[in-house]
Order: structure tokens, then sequence, then C-alpha cells
């Protein structure tokens, strides 16, 4: 998500990264290894006073990354109680398709 915002203003930036005059009939054309070097301090600079917050983000994933694993941890080891329910016997993990997940209606049986 940072990076899109700094791709996007780095995007902005670029007319005014262009050359300073208008036209160079007369004169040589403009340099474009001079544009590359100001468009990457432009970018080393947005970065840079973005690092804290993509720091910050990158901290709170590992948090989330642990909580999960640990959640997982925890609840692994329990087995699912049976089902009496014969029609809901039948678990989604083994569907190949949505219509193979799709409970079984019986003819005279009440919806």
């Amino acid at each position: 998500m940072i990076d899109r915002q700094i791709i996007r203003r780095m995007t902005t930036l670029i007319p005014q990264l262009g050359r300073k005059r208008f036209g160079f009939r007369h004169e040589k054309p403009p340099d474009p290894r001079a544009f590359l070097e100001r468009y990457h301090s432009n970018l080393a600079a947005i970065t840079a006073e973005r690092q804290p917050e993509v720091d910050a983000l990158s901290r709170k994933l590992a948090r989330q990354d642990a909580a999960i694993e640990a959640l997982r941890a925890r609840h692994a080891p329990m087995s699912r109680p049976a089902r009496d329910d014969s029609e809901r016997t039948h678990r989604t993990d083994d569907c190949r398709s949505p219509a193979e997940c799709r409970p079984v209606k019986r003819h005279g049986a009440a919806a």
C-alpha cells in the first residue's frame, strides 16, 4: 500500500523533474542522466520519509502472524465432534466442485 502511494507521488513529480527550459531546438538536448539522478534522489527522499511507517507495519504484520500461528497451534490438536445428522456429515473439504458441496435434497423431506 505504501509502495503504491510512493509510486503515485513520484508519478506526479515526474513533470517537475523534467527539463527546466521549454524546447531545445538551438541548444543541446537535456541530459537524461540528470533527469534520472533527480528522480532517484526524490524517490530516496520520499522512501526515507515513509520508512518509519513501513517498519511499523512490518512489526504489526509479524505480530499478527505470530498470533495466528499460536491460535492454530492451540486449536490443531483438538478433534471435531462426531455429528449425528447423516445429511451434514458431508464435509466441504472433500468437494471438487460447488455442485458437490450442496446439501442433498431428498424427496418427501421437509424443507
